[in-house]
């Protein structure tokens, strides 16, 4: 059995803790027992990450491809040798089966690699001019970068962040979240151990609202990244434009299901009923307004709460779970909330609809059906193992439900109309669409949304070019 490890900063290479420094209980959402206390950094913590953040930039800038790209093999090699170890950390520390964690650790070593791969394909382009005059148009990095991470992927939103800015050629301060710092530490300590100079990643954690101000009123911060909530991604933007930094913003989702009469339901449901508990519904961009037709909407409601109430719900270690605790106090609450405001404006609660035991944080997985637009969970990310489930008469009006809200994270739709899948890719508003596919991500594809749920993208091509700027050149 993996223990979970001390906790501490990374700041220069040194493992920082101890001294009057304010700390945060980790708890483990299993028993709510504590699993260790974590140091916050203060005012001078946060001063000295970014004075060696500016230094580290100076450093990495000039760094060749094949250094920084031997820096992300590296420690994807070396995440591989301590998966097991690291994939037992995050379930204890977010609650989320072993075998989840251990798909999210392997999702890391890809993004590594492709990021490695990225390094040598930075290009920019050369003009065309008259004789005797050249232009060219090239790629840099951006300059430092604050990173805040959440706590839904421990290991994954992290690894995103910090492979993108390591293969732009950036240095970088990670805050993850307070819930989950083990993981975060093990992924930045990977890369310090493949090479990385010590001078180029940081990791602090504290307060929040704090450490947010306090790196975005620097002038050393050039690039801000930020997955997280729409109310916070907000706050950080506004933050942000004070020193006109560069954003990625990947905010909060509330993912349309659109199922259509011409689909095979079963099928459908041995996809979606997985991915409506994956991590216990707490993904940005989890399967949650499920738009039914209305020839299949009872066999789908049915279907789905048959195949919710039969999932084994338990401490993630163990064998055989499908679906652990939520990760904090805060999301059972939520859920609580949801489900009673939902029946009060007339909805049916087919399974679930409350929490499991009295020891940890654990909830039921929840359909609930035919839900008044006007019930809060159909307008507010429910981030939970909860099924919205509503009949719908037409193409026209099952599009209009799946534009309805500000939020364009993931969509997904199920037809074997080829025409219509068509229209639904060009209809449907949202940065990502799965097309009789809840596999909506990779290494190699843009990962972000539109509108309330942000600009910009992480992964592919596309994630390290976010983390640089473009210099056009014009030489006589």
């Amino acid at each position: 059995m993996t223990q979970y490890p001390s906790l501490h900063m990374i700041i220069d290479g040194e493992k920082v803790s101890g001294g009057d420094r304010r700390t945060f209980d980790v708890v483990n959402p299993v028993t709510g027992e504590t699993l260790a206390e974590l140091p916050l950094a203060d005012a001078a913590d946060l001063d000295r990450a970014l004075d060696v953040a500016k230094k580290g930039f100076a450093i990495w800038r000039h760094s060749t491809p094949q250094e920084r790209a031997s820096v992300l093999q590296g420690a994807a090699r070396l995440l591989l040798e301590r998966a097991d170890d690291l994939a037992r950390i995050a379930t204890m520390e977010e609650g989320k089966p072993f075998p989840e964690a251990k798909i999210e650790l392997m999702m890391v070593v890809g993004w590594f690699n492709f990021a490695a791969g990225e390094c040598s394909r930075l290009y920019g382009r050369e003009l065309v001019r008259p004789v005797g005059q050249r232009s060219t148009v090239r790629w840099e990095p951006v300059g430092p970068v604050a990173a805040f991470a959440p706590w839904n992927f421990p290991l994954g939103n992290p690894g995103r962040k910090l492979g993108a800015a390591i293969a732009a050629g950036c240095s970088i301060i990670l805050k993850s979240a307070e819930e989950t710092p083990a993981s975060a530490l093990a992924i930045l300590q990977a890369l310090l151990d493949a090479g990385l100079p010590k001078e180029v990643g940081q990791a602090v954690f504290g307060v929040p609202d704090e450490v947010s101000r306090h790196l975005l009123g620097s002038p050393i911060i050039r690039k801000l990244s930020f997955t997280g909530s729409t109310v916070v991604g907000k706050h950080l933007a506004k933050l942000a434009a004070d020193n006109m930094i560069r954003t990625t913003m990947e905010l909060g989702g509330h993912g349309p299901v659109l199922v259509f009469d011409d689909v095979d339901v079963d099928t459908v449901l041995a996809t979606a009923a997985p991915g409506k508990t994956r991590n216990a519904g707490q993904v940005c961009v989890s399967p949650t307004r499920f738009i039914v037709q209305e020839d299949v909407f009872e066999r789908f409601r049915d279907g789905m709460a048959e195949r919710l109430a039969a999932t084994k719900v338990g401490d993630g270690l163990e064998d055989g779970v499908q679906m652990g605790p939520m990760a904090n106090p805060r999301r059972p609450d939520a859920m609580e909330r949801f489900v009673a405001n939902a029946r009060e404006k007339g909805a049916k609660v087919n399974t679930g609809g409350e929490r499991i035991g009295n020891q940890g944080y654990f909830f039921q997985p929840t359909v609930l059906s035919e839900v008044p637009l006007d019930a809060d969970v159909m307008n507010e990310e429910p981030f939970g193992p909860m099924a919205l489930i509503n009949p719908y008469r037409t193409e026209e009006d099952m599009i209009a439900e799946a534009n309805r809200l500000p939020y364009g994270l993931a969509a997904y739709s199920w037809t074997n109309d080829v025409q219509r899948q068509r229209r639904l890719a060009a209809e449907i508003e949202a940065g990502m669409v799965g097309i009789n596919s809840h596999m909506i991500g990779g290494a190699d594809a843009p990962f972000g949304g539109v509108q309330w749920s942000g600009h910009g993208s992480e992964d592919g091509p596309e994630g390290v070019k976010a983390c640089m700027v473009l210099k056009a050149l014009h030489e006589g």
